[in-house]
């Protein structure tokens, strides 16, 4: 049976799909095409997920497409696809339970709560379900304007960030501030304990299209002149008083109970995980890792797996790494086009070896291996390493390589099995999608990415996940004493992450990381 699932048509367009109940790919357009233009179908998504499961358009059994699918008039989109795959149905998703499947599918759990959260997916911004396999019970639901993304949003813009694209910076940047703010979001929020959030329209002004649309009894509350840009000595403690009514209002939204999977575009606020993750209202937290619009292609597929094909075997979605791989000649070809001086290395062991001497002499590395990660994260497969007894490496990756800011820290990657001697951290850190503690004794070590007082992402590597990438933090290990890699994704100047050997090779010469491991190819500026 070949499901084809297609989300985020209208914003991170994305498609995946199932071979017999096993998803065989996963992929962003924007990642493939490297552009992505709102309300098309995504081409290049779709006929690589056809290519890694091997199969044709005749052989798809259901396209699960998830709503909204158009700007216009649905119709014409689904003779579309009926004519495109002659011999499938045509399963129409919506948004919000798209999102939910594709939270707890994957998930280890028999029955949960499921939440999902977004700015606007179809007009509702949130909803409640009573999850098992084949049935979800909606138990509660919340509608645009009164939406916990849109506020995010707009304190985005607020902020002087990009609304569209840059919502997760207010996360990292409000681990440098303090909570005094958090009753002033709360008030907007109509906060309640146990209540859903009714937000107080006062505090915005239709009428103001710039800076998030806030009134003058917004800058009132801050003690500023109204429409007066904001001061950058508070712009911290806003997005933590943001941050502090967001994670309360969520919990209160979850309830209690023992099992909870979160999905929609605010479950990749990884601090928010965090503490659901350590709130003793819940007992086991799963999260989408792949949240947002994009995810919600495995959730179409999930769907229509379970509900409507009946099928009951759960479908994992294995280590996430589901996009597109390369194999050694066509990475050869590549480099040999641009002309470019390598060295192949011939064994996985020479290969690691070499990376640990490059990283060891405090130099940064680019890390091409394998199938592309699905979502937002890398996993160790498109990645930019770098050792944290380097002195220099916050400084250079972020002012000289990502140019990015320097509240924005780096995911620390270590091997699962020992990840506890270094760090405290839930379940959830093996997709990135949470934040852990240091432990005091690490602390000075880890004191480049820690976010506010002990905070650190941190990325737990199992060998079955990825071996190589575990096989290189054991040798990084064995080396130097330390086990742990400074992680972060391989993509430049808000480009997608790198798919193909060409955009590596586009971005490793665009930027000052000093060598690149694609396969097994070692190159060296």
């Amino acid at each position: 049976m070949i499901i084809l699932g297609i989300g985020g048509i209208l914003n991170e367009a994305a498609a995946a799909i199932l071979k017999d109940g096993v998803v065989a790919g996963a992929a962003e357009e924007r990642k493939l095409a490297r552009r992505f233009q709102p309300g098309e179908l995504p081409e290049e998504a779709i006929s690589m997920c056809l290519k890694l499961a091997g199969v044709t358009h005749e052989q798809v059994d259901a396209v699960a497409i998830v709503r909204p699918i158009a700007a216009g008039p649905e119709s014409a989109r689904h003779l579309a696809l009926r004519a495109r795959f002659p011999n499938s149905r045509v399963v129409l998703v919506d948004h919000h339970t798209a999102h939910a499947a594709s939270a707890f599918y994957p998930s280890p759990f028999e029955t949960a709560t499921v939440l999902t959260l977004d700015r606007a997916g179809d007009f509702r911004c949130g909803a409640r379900w009573r999850a098992s396999t084949g049935q979800f019970i909606l138990e509660q639901e919340q509608y645009y304007p009164d939406s916990l993304g849109d506020l995010y949003r707009r304190v985005t813009e607020l902020l002087g960030f990009n609304p569209d694209s840059d919502a997760h910076k207010i996360q990292w940047l409000s681990a440098a501030g303090n909570d005094t703010l958090a009753p002033l979001f709360l008030e907007m929020l109509g906060n309640k304990d146990g209540a859903w959030p009714r937000i107080d329209r006062s505090f915005f002004d239709a009428d103001r299209l710039g800076r998030g649309g806030f009134s003058a009894r917004f800058y009132e509350r801050l003690g500023l002149p109204d429409e007066t840009p904001i001061p950058d000595e508070m712009k911290a403690d806003i997005a933590a008083g943001l941050q502090r009514a967001v994670e309360k209002t969520v919990l209160d939204m979850a309830g209690t109970g023992d099992n909870l999977c979160l999905g929609g575009g605010l479950a990749l606020n990884a601090l928010l995980v965090s503490k659901v993750e350590c709130s003793p209202n819940w007992k086991n937290v799963f999260v989408q890792p792949a949240a947002g619009n994009a995810g919600t292609a495995l959730g179409a597929v999930f769907y229509a797996w379970h509900h409507f094909f009946r099928r009951t075997e759960r479908c994992g979605m294995g280590n996430l790494c589901l996009g597109p791989g390369f194999e050694a000649e066509e990475i050869k070809q590549v480099l040999e086009n641009c002309k470019l001086r390598f060295r192949y290395l011939l064994t996985s062991e020479e290969l690691i070896e070499t990376v640990v001497r490059v990283i060891s002499d405090n130099k940064i590395v680019a890390w091409m291996q394998g199938r592309m990660e699905f979502g937002p994260r890398a996993l160790g497969n498109r990645s930019i390493l770098a050792s944290p007894l380097d002195p220099y490496s916050t400084e250079n990756l972020n002012i000289y390589i990502k140019h990015r800011e320097p509240f924005r820290k780096f995911a620390a990657s270590v091997p699962a099995e020992i990840a506890s001697e270094y760090f405290e951290v839930g379940p959830n850190a093996r997709f990135l999608a949470t934040v852990g503690r240091v432990r005091p004794a690490h602390r000075a070590r880890f004191e480049a990415a820690i976010l506010g007082k002990d905070l650190v992402r941190v990325h737990t590597v199992s060998k079955e996940d990825n071996p190589l990438y575990w096989n290189l933090l054991h040798a990084a290990g064995k080396a130097t004493g330390l086990p742990v890699l400074y992680n972060t994704s391989f993509n430049l100047f808000g480009d997608p992450l790198v798919c193909s050997p060409r955009d590596a090779v586009r971005s490793f010469y665009s930027s000052g990381i000093d060598a690149m491991f694609v396969g097994n190819f070692f190159l060296e500026k």
